[in-house]
């Protein structure tokens, strides 16, 4: 069982949701990525997504564009999110998770990248522009390193399309709760109860179930849970912390009080 289906596992004996806590790794500065990973761990964050930055990062909306802006003028590359990884896996034992654009996965090779990942403690990958069409290669790499290979799967994915998504992904299948870019929504959309839904009598709970994209608040992250999922995924609402508090030590304080109100609502009734 691999530390991420180990993970959902507790989560379930504990009746709760996971929460999922993403930050672009090396924003504002790579010697912060770690400091603000324990910060998050320590609110209650399950799981640790580090964002590796790309040049065109195209499913991010504004938010998270000007993070991984911040991170590449600080000089953060893959092997550097890797470093970072390990100095968070030193003092933490939850998985951690990267989203990588497939461009650097294909530039590093993607042997050198998962041979890389395994050694530096990554538990799994999201590559949200690599279809699983085009992904043998990379699942045949990915599998043989024990990290999951985690798909996306959109409100207007068809249910034969889902049934094929869902029996590729490992670690969890990352639905996608709007269309459009990453970003904070006032509200959640019936489109993304549906997607859950229709997730759900796919899956009938062999793979866990994590809703991202416009996930902020506390009741986005109840509804969800509370609809079917087993994880909500918020990027954008610390990401936001991280940009008004650059280089202040309440960046911290403020990113630990917003985890635990996140966390919070993750338990259900």
């Amino acid at each position: 069982m691999s530390k991420i289906a180990e993970t959902f596992s507790k989560l379930r004996r504990q009746n709760e949701g996971g929460l999922i806590a993403y930050i672009t790794a090396g924003d504002p500065n790579p010697m912060y990525t770690a400091k603000i990973a324990d910060v998050l761990i320590k609110g209650g964050a399950d799981i640790i997504e580090l964002g590796i930055p790309f040049s065109d990062p195209i499913a991010d909306g504004p938010v998270i564009q000007a993070a991984t802006l911040r991170s590449l003028k600080a000089g953060t590359t893959v092997k550097k999110v890797f470093r970072m990884s390990e100095e968070i896996k030193k003092e933490n034992d939850i998985p951690l998770v990267v989203l990588s654009y497939f461009n650097l996965i294909y530039r590093m090779g993607i042997k050198n990248f998962f041979d890389s990942a395994k050694a530096f403690g990554i538990d799994g990958v999201v590559v949200p522009d690599l279809p699983i069409e085009e992904a043998a290669e990379y699942k045949k790499a990915a599998e043989a390193h024990e990290i999951d290979t985690i798909f996306l799967a959109a409100p207007s994915t068809s249910i034969e399309r889902l049934r094929n998504i869902a029996e590729h992904t490992s670690g969890f299948l990352y639905l996608v709760s709007i269309f459009g870019v990453t970003g904070v929504r006032e509200k959640i959309h019936g489109s993304t109860i549906r997607l859950i839904k229709r997730a759900r009598q796919v899956t009938c709970g062999r793979i866990p179930l994590a809703v991202g994209f416009g996930i902020s608040r506390p009741e986005h992250v109840k509804t969800v849970i509370q609809s079917g999922a087993d994880a909500a995924i918020v990027g954008s609402g610390f990401v936001k912390i991280i940009e008004a508090n650059k280089y202040r030590n309440r960046m911290l304080e403020a990113l630990y009080d917003y985890t635990r109100q996140l966390k919070t609502a993750t338990v259900k009734k």
